[in-house]
């Protein structure tokens, strides 16, 4: 980048900014450097990708002074466009620590006065003082039409309107009259608005003019002041055009604010490490408060708050009065909870067309410091934190409003009879509780649930009307009592309205299920709790999980479902680490303190679930396993491994003697593997309907907003239960590094161009791409290499460099272990076909691995095995993740990888150690050859969200939805849209009605199914109705038998309908249509297409497409949709042998610096391990006494450099430095023996008291100290 400095006193490159500017080449990056001082001009930038610096906002002034009723050196006016004192125009900018300012004067006087004129693709403002009067700061793209002649002079006027995207944070913008106007996207973040006075009778800060499907101004946690402007006098803005859009970001900061006011309130609510929204709303405390529908709906604020800020989706109106709702809600919540004279409120939605009588002046709300609010209501916390727990469990959330249905009951009697229970036999209905606290003094319990000893398992609470079911939550305590003095046995409770079901286990708070329990269910629920045994001082199997951080994390997930009480853990280790291992010695644990019997492992491949099944088999050999993907018969294993698509075929297909048998209680832990990839979309239900203890594994966890890894196990991001990452894998020598080679292809960078072809070349070129009218490409872009386009050379260019350069066995003779990733199977066997042509010497040494393979699991097997061919494997996918093969050295990229998380799964195939594989040394380093720019892409931070992805008859579903939504507006109430909107409605009802009640899946979302089933609730649609649909039911929708082809242009057809009426153009469905008609058009001699020419000619021929309203669109989807089948497929498919080369190759070393968790603990007890030698250490594991000074180095390690005081206490209370350190190095045998030796030596015992002694001093050696004498009571000192 060149850097040029700017200098009034002329110990700069140049004087002033201008001449600066002048002298980069319009292509070059640049950073300016500005000098303290004044600088009077005009600047005008124009240039590609610029950056200018000033020395501070108050040291560097670029000032001038036109305004547009002023005269301009051509005679007329200078008009608002010419006024600027700064013009910039390029593709990328960036201004930092300077201001700006236009002192021409009030606009009464000089008319508009732009200080900026902003008109680039990517803009960023930061520590800017932007300073006029009117019309401060130009935000392009103009509008497309001027309204009054010369309105547009300047130097925009007749350039294209594209599109800009510009982010002003820490900024001061002062003006009076549409200080801020313009068409652009624009995010202001942090900034001051300040309105100046001049006396004007109404101040206007904004005049927005940017499309109707953009996001406008948006101003985020910015502050809006004025120099003493009177109240009712400064309006937030008026649009310029119709489409303009300004908003202010509350809901989500009125928000945030509330939940920080219920911390520094209620002392339940411990401040985590930080306090961001997401934090403060992931602890585990503040869940235990906020029940899970009402965080959902905070969450929905938090999430479009964060869309608006910083994303690149509009909010639309519905959503903002969605959030509205949502926060109404969860302020009733508040209310209730701390309030002392709570009123009941509905939320009225008619109040927002209200106008008020007159402007109400909003004051500017400062960002609330959440330590000083802690100080200033530490006097409040008692009395507001008893009053919450008082009141809170009395609190009605408020329900969805259901309408007429048949009785519950019918529902819950379904429920019981499929979870296997019997009618008056072990299921009995009001049954008489004599003891409750009503007249009668006798209560009747809905449903008592009985076992084979005739012991109470269960009480069912059931609300037959659309009462919330927490209506019913004291009465069935009150049954819960009387049933546990009446059998010695407390049973469980569920509460019920046929479609939410909670349960309450006695051990865990209430939670949602997916249905009743099953009476074996409910019997192993009981004897598990009779088994159960403290998880606070477990013994791991070394033999299987021998590693220090492999106990760790199972101490760490026992620590969680122990002592938290929690349900979800999360494990993040790096891939080669021994994620299996760990929950192999974690099962076994559980196994032994009774937490588990039935455990259910899932993947989502089958060669992981084989793996997988394989090392329980070797390291737990005495535990019954089943793979249901291979074994179809043996179902009733107590360890059952599958795929999602398995076990969701399973779950209403097996049943055995007494019912069905993978009822929602059948597994007492969940083990999901990769967990980043398939805990979403169509297989969550799983998750959902098996009410069991959810254990995580991943080595790349996403934090996406739509897939959030962290948030499905109710954690922070970056804080799993446990981390261990690849670079301390690395250090500590567990995994093995890497070296990256990066190479640059010709071809695959550039693309093909004719004109540097040799003339035989160009002969061949024109010989493959000249088409029948003698047309000649120029060239041949880049993303055609690999896609339709194989180049032999550029292929064997690649081998070349990996074959050269590869690691190697047998002494050099044999290169090591090697996948090449590839793009796509006709690329894998272009790439097979140019080894074998090169190298026939080395015949079988590569092989293509994909799902095209038949067998594919026994290739796989061949590979993995050290002693047999091929020694490269070309993969599609198959073996990109969660394929263990410690002899991999080498890996080739020869595609492009667009998802972070992947690439660093893929990554993951090389890290695993391998001794004495390098002719008998270890195997230290492996070597990844990338030739598609893969570590310079995600070195960028770029790396694409991968989308929720839905079946095409769900689109279809939810599209039908929200345009039989948008059809409600008075607009289109003709009579044809009304019979297309009938139309829709009815096949909709005839699509849910089709639903499969008795899936377990339907199931789960019953109570929407049956709302949705019914013609009449489609009467007033909302916009939460289109969330329910597109989130409940879409999912759900079973396939059409209707052609694939056609479907897929329904939903082409209706998103151009929805896109109609909701105001946008979506060019380009618009464009796919007409695509898709001149690919109709183009096989006219079909007799049925014939017959559609003049519908065609005239979508093909005129703008027809470009005028069409919604029964327009509709007509042509109904005409041409069973057409679409007749297109042809052309897979075109070239081969050349033009001559590649290779441009550079760089050899790398691994960055693995990449903190991405935020675990103190891990980090803590990390430390510790490493450092026994430190001296404060050394002494507590060997029971000296430590000095003051000891403890001091204790607090400074472990209070500064490793986290903080308040990261401790918030992971360990007020547990003694001494004691935390102990726990984790335990105490030295010698230290020990030592300290017991003068009981021994003085006591006379026998064999068995030497061995309990002896069993002691184990102990505390291996847990530093015995602090619960309770321990005593277990194995090994009962043995």
């Amino acid at each position: 980048m060149l850097t040029i400095t700017v200098a009034q006193d002329g110990s700069g490159d140049f004087a002033s900014v201008s001449e600066a500017v002048l002298a980069v080449p319009y292509a070059c990056a640049a950073e300016i450097r500005i000098g303290p001082g004044v600088y009077r001009e005009k600047l005008v930038c124009e240039k590609q990708d610029i950056t200018l610096i000033g020395a501070g906002m108050e040291s560097t002034r670029i000032v001038w002074g036109d305004g547009g009723k002023l005269p301009h050196p051509d005679g007329r006016p200078t008009h608002t466009f010419r006024s600027y004192t700064a013009f910039f125009r390029g593709i990328e900018l960036r201004v930092r620590d300077l201001t700006i300012e236009n002192d021409a004067g009030p606009g009464a006087k000089v008319g508009q006065a732009v200080a900026a004129y902003v008109d680039c693709s990517h803009t960023l403002f930061e520590n800017v003082r932007l300073l006029s009067n009117q019309d401060t700061l130009f935000c392009a793209p103009l509008p497309e039409k001027e309204r009054e002649k010369d309105g547009f002079l300047g130097p925009g006027r007749f350039a294209p309107r594209r599109p800009t995207a510009q982010y002003y944070r820490h900024c001061e913008i002062a003006g009076d009259i549409d200080f801020i106007f313009g068409g652009a996207d624009a995010l202001f973040e942090q900034c001051t608005i300040r309105t100046v006075n001049n006396h004007l009778p109404a101040s206007y800060v904004t005049a927005p003019s940017g499309r109707s499907d953009g996001l406008g101004f948006v101003f985020w946690d910015c502050d809006f002041v004025s120099d003493n402007c009177p109240a009712g006098t400064v309006f937030l803005g008026r649009p310029w055009r119709p489409t303009g859009k300004t908003a202010v970001l509350d809901c989500r900061r009125a928000m945030e604010f509330a939940v920080k006011w219920m911390y520094s309130v209620d002392s339940s609510l411990v401040k985590p490490w930080d306090d961001k929204l997401i934090s403060l709303m992931s602890t585990e405390e503040f869940h235990d408060i906020v029940d899970d529908d009402l965080w959902r709906r905070m969450d929905f604020i938090r999430k479009r708050g964060n869309d608006a800020a910083h994303g690149s989706r509009s909010i639309s109106r519905e959503q903002a009065e969605l959030c509205l709702e949502n926060l109404f809600l969860f302020l009733d919540f508040v209310a209730y909870c701390y309030g002392t004279s709570y009123q009941e409120k509905k939320f009225d939605a008619s109040l927002l067309t209200q106008q008020p009588a007159a402007p109400v002046a909003q004051p500017a709300l400062p960002d609330v410091d959440l330590d000083t609010l802690i100080k200033e209501n530490a006097e409040l916390k008692a009395q507001l934190t008893a009053r919450r727990e008082t009141q809170q469990p009395t609190y009605v959330p408020k329900p969805l409003e259901l309408s007429e249905y048949k009785t519950r009951k019918l529902y819950i009697d379904s429920m019981l009879t499929d979870a296997g229970w019997v009618e008056g036999k072990n299921w009995v209905n009001e049954v008489p509780l004599p003891g409750m606290p009503n007249k009668s003094g006798t209560g009747y319990a809905d449903y008592v649930l009985y076992g084979d000893d005739g012991r109470a398992l269960a009480v069912i609470e059931a609300k037959r009307t659309c009462k919330d079911v927490a209506v019913g939550r004291q009465q069935a305590k009150l049954y819960a009592d009387i049933l546990e003095k009446q059998f010695g046995r407390r049973p469980v409770v569920f509460l019920t309205n046929g479609f939410d079901t909670r349960i309450v286990d006695n051990i865990y708070p209430e939670r949602k299920v997916a249905s009743i329990y099953s009476k074996r269910d409910l019997e192993k629920w009981f004897n598990l709790q009779a088994m159960r045994t403290s998880l606070a001082n477990v013994d791991v199997n070394k033999n299987i999980a021998g590693r220090y951080y492999q106990e760790g994390a199972i101490k760490a997930v026992c620590d969680s479902f122990g002592h938290k009480n929690r349900r979800k853990a999360l494990l993040v280790m790096a891939t080669g680490s021994g994620k299996t291992r760990t929950v192999i010695a974690l099962v076994d644990v559980l196994l032994q303190h009774g937490w588990v019997k039935n455990v259910l492992f899932l993947a989502d491949r089958n060669s992981l679930v084989t793996q997988a099944k394989r090392s329980f088999v070797n390291l737990l050999p005495e535990l019954s396993v089943t793979n249901l993907c291979e074994e179809k018969d043996n179902f009733t294993a107590h360890c059952v491994f599958s795929t999602y698509q398995t076990m969701m075929n399973c779950i209403d297909s097996v049943h055995d003697a007494e019912g069905k048998l993978f009822t929602c209680g059948h597994f007492d832990m969940i083990i999901c593997d990769e967990a980043h990839r398939s805990i979403y979309n169509k297989y969550r239900d799983i998750f959902h309907y098996f009410d069991a203890p959810l254990v995580g594994l991943t080595a790349t966890p996403k934090d996406e907003i739509d897939k959030n890894t962290y948030e499905i196990f109710d954690l922070e991001n970056g804080v799993p239960t446990y981390g261990y990452e690849l670079a301390q894998a690395v250090k500590d020598g567990f995994l093995v590094d890497f070296l990256s080679v990066e190479s640059e292809v010709k071809f695959m960078k550039n693309g093909i161009t004719y004109d540097e072809l040799s003339d035989e070349e160009r002969e061949a070129y024109e010989n493959t791409f000249e088409d029948e009218n003698g047309n000649l490409p120029a060239s041949i872009d880049a993303s055609a290499l690999n896609s339709w386009l194989f180049n032999k050379d550029t292929i064997r260019q690649v081998l070349n460099v990996v074959m050269q350069n590869a690691l190697k066995i047998d002494y050099g003779s044999k290169i090591g272990k090697t996948i090449i990733f590839a793009k796509s199977h006709d690329h894998a066997e272009e790439i097979l076909k140019v080894f074998n042509q090169e190298y026939p010497h080395l015949n079988g040494y590569a092989m293509v691995i994909d799902n095209r393979l038949n067998y594919a699991q026994s290739a796989i097997d061949e590979f993995s095995d050290p002693k047999k061919l091929p020694q490269i494997a070309i993969s599609v996918d198959m073996l990109d993740t969660g394929i263990d093969v410690p002899e991999v050295l080498n890996l080739v990229f020869f595609k492009k990888v667009l998802s972070k998380a992947k690439f660093w799964q893929m990554i993951g195939r090389g890290t695993r150690l391998c001794p004495g594989l390098l002719d008998g040394e270890d195997k230290k380093k492996f070597y990844i050859f990338d030739f598609c720019g893969n570590f310079e892409f995600f070195r960028m931070n770029k790396g694409n969200a991968t989308p929720n992805m839905i079946a095409v008859q769900g689109a279809i579903f939810g599209l039908q939805f929200e345009i039989a939504y948008k059809l409600q507006d008075m607009q289109f109430q003709t009579e044809e849209l009304k019979a297309f909107r009938t139309s829709l409605v009815e096949h909709m009802v005839s699509q849910v009605q089709k639903l499969n009640r008795d899936n377990f899946a339907v199931k789960q979302h019953l109570k929407y199914v049956e709302l949705y089933a019914d013609k009449n609730s489609y009467n007033a649609l909302t916009y939460a109705d289109t969330l329910i649909a597109r989130e409940e039911l879409a999912p759900l929708i079973e396939p059409e038998p209707d052609d694939p082809k056609a479907l897929r242009f329904d939903a082409l057809l209706y998103g151009i309908e929805l896109a109609y009426l909701a105001g946008k153009l979506y060019t380009h469905g618009r464009s796919e249509l007409l695509k898709k008609a001149k690919a109709v058009a183009s096989v006219s001699n079909i007799p049925e297409i014939d017959q559609k020419r003049a519908l065609l000619e005239k979508i093909i021929q005129t703008d027809y497409i470009k005028t069409a309203d919604v029964n327009e669109f509709e007509h042509i989807r109904k005409e041409l949709r069973d057409l679409i089948k007749y297109i042809p497929i052309e897979r075109v498919r070239y081969t050349t042998d033009f001559s590649d080369e290779i441009l550079s190759t760089e050899w790398k070393e691994a960055e693995l610096e990449n903190d991405d968790l935020k675990n103190y603990k891990a980090k803590a007890e990390y430390y510790v391990r490493q450092h026994q030698d430190n001296a404060a250490i050394a002494k507590l594991k060997g029971n000296i006494p430590l000095t003051g000074e000891d403890v001091r180095e204790l607090e400074k390690i472990l209070w500064s450099e490793v986290g903080t005081k308040e990261d401790y206490e918030a992971e360990y209370g007020t547990k003694p430095l001494g004691e935390f350190v102990r726990e984790i190095v335990g105490l030295d045998m010698a230290a020990a023996k030592a300290a017991f030796s003068q009981y021994l030596d003085g006591a006379n015992l026998d064999s068995r008291q030497i061995y309990f002694v002896n069993q002691i001093v184990e102990y505390i050696v291996h847990n530093g100290m015995m602090k619960d004498l309770s321990v005593l009571q277990e194995p090994p000192f009962t043995d």
